[in-house]
């Protein structure tokens, strides 16, 4: 139409309500329109500055618009604007007082800053306005299992996967949930549901053969069975140890890891030939991810393989390294002190050097374990020569060896501590006030590694009283005193 304007269906949607409303003009109702749809465009294309400042005129023309005062929150949410985030929301819901998806991600802003007491209320104003939103009984649970109202977690859960079965996170978390709790039959079973947002959980997706997934139906004697690492190192290190077991069966059992973890992993029983993720694989019959063998041998707590020790180092590796270490008698005990940086868990598990210097014992050697020593923790190292470092590679082979040299080794929730557990040594983990699913609660061993001793964070953030008792403890097991 000559001299006319275009409309979208989204942009006559918004126009039309604006005319009904009676909000605007309706010689401005279509720009606003226009400007809302670019906006939603920008922000599904990710480039959230563009969408908030579409947003933001477009609430020149119309400052009463709950919607875009809603949208606008989601985008300063994204970019990392947490607090103009909340004022944002608390706009939309000053013109929309019944705003069910205002309050719920109100509350997702509100559990970042810490506030918890203000983000259970947002979410339970949200469900209150719609019973029937999954995400806020979701988000509700998350919320509620950081606080350790773990009951009250579970209950939450079980109402979002009720109202939505296919909602994966939920299925997901629900499954970390009764992991912790040592309900491993609905745990294992619930954790398949990694693969429906494995992108966002930094693990890939599952892997794609002609050959069929195995998960503990078929029988394996005779057939060849890949296993495949999907995560983090310390979680490859962790559920290698049912490659024996799987040979017991009678399975050919062929082992793809990380290429750090090669040399260290030589020494796993059972495997008839290990490879390197990205390598040419050898014919198979069937495949499974590691972590998925919990399922397929039905683990429950009282049959987790848990020998002491399932890989080891060489006799020639360990002597090379006590031989480069002080001769002078003191007990020797290793650090590590940090995990990878881009794990979503990092900054609660991970400690600064510095914090953790004042509380080392004079009377021990101190040797590092770390195997990406971060800038800042570099500088602290090199001024403290209590501390030993090495400029060698620092690989597993190495590192399994320098373990094996120690008289305790004492790790945050990282690889250091599966492999030096795992290598049977006496292991001393320090978890965050919220651990990882697999320390599970309320205890200070691991049905995992029977060498293992937990020590947990009794506040939120609060490594000072974890790292006093873990002094203590030291001069008690090596001194006597």
């Amino acid at each position: 139409m000559a001299g006319g304007v275009c409309y979208t269906d989204e942009v006559a949607s918004i126009f039309g309500k604006l005319l009904k409303r009676g909000a605007i003009p309706a010689s401005r109702a279509g720009q606003f329109a226009a400007i809302c749809q670019d906006a939603a465009e920008a922000d599904t294309a990710g480039d959230y500055e563009r969408a908030l400042s579409l947003y933001e005129r477009a609430l020149t023309l119309d400052p009463s618009h709950a919607e875009a005062y809603y949208k606008r929150g989601n985008c300063l949410k994204n970019l990392g604007r947490l607090e103009a985030a909340i004022a944002s929301f608390n706009q939309a819901i000053g013109h929309r007082a019944h705003y069910p998806y205002a309050y719920c991600n109100r509350g997702v802003v509100q559990q970042a800053l810490g506030l918890t007491t203000e983000a259970l209320m947002s979410y339970d104003r949200s469900i209150a306005l719609d019973p029937a939103e999954a995400m806020a009984h979701y988000n509700r649970a998350l919320l509620l299992q950081e606080c350790s109202r773990r009951e009250e977690a579970l209950e939450s859960y079980d109402r979002a996967i009720a109202i939505n079965p296919e909602y994966a996170d939920a299925q997901f978390n629900r499954s970390l949930a009764a992991l912790f709790r040592g309900e491993f039959e609905r745990g294992w079973r619930g954790y398949e549901w990694r693969w429906k947002n494995a992108s966002r959980l930094g693990i890939g997706e599952l892997r794609q053969f002609t050959q069929p997934l195995w998960l503990g139906v078929e029988p394996v004697a005779g057939k060849r069975v890949l296993l495949h690492s999907e995560a983090g190192l310390g979680d490859t290190i962790q559920f290698c140890r049912y490659a024996p077991a799987l040979a017991a069966m009678g399975a050919t059992v062929y082992l793809e890891v990380q290429p750090h973890l090669l040399g260290l992993l030589s020494s796993l029983a059972g495997v008839s030939q290990l490879m390197a993720s990205g390598s040419a694989l050898p014919p198979f019959d069937y495949h499974c991810p590691l972590m998925s063998l919990p399922l397929a041998f039905k683990t429950t707590l009282e049959t987790i393989p848990s020998a002491r020790s399932y890989l080891r180092s060489t006799a020639q590796d360990v002597a090379q390294w006590r031989a480069r270490l002080p001769q002078h008698g003191r007990p020797r005990v290793g650090l590590a002190w940090s995990g990878n940086s881009k794990n979503l868990i990092d900054g609660r598990r991970s400690i600064r050097l510095a914090d953790w210097i004042a509380h080392l014992p004079e009377e021990f050697d101190f040797f590092c374990l770390q195997k990406d020593v971060r800038e800042e923790d570099q500088r602290t190292l090199d001024s403290n020569p209590r501390i030993v470092g090495f400029d060698d590679e620092p690989d597993f082979i190495n590192t399994a060896a320098l373990c094996e040299c120690m008289d305790i080794v004492i790790s945050v929730d990282t690889s250091v501590a599966h492999l030096s557990a795992a290598l049977g040594r006496p292991t001393w983990i320090l978890l965050p006030f919220i651990p990882d699913w697999r320390w599970m609660a309320e205890r200070d061993d691991s049905p995992w590694y029977p060498s293992a001793k937990l020590y947990r964070q009794t506040t939120v953030g609060d490594w000072d009283e974890v790292l006093a008792r873990v002094a203590g403890d030291l001069r008690r097991e090596l001194s006597g005193g």
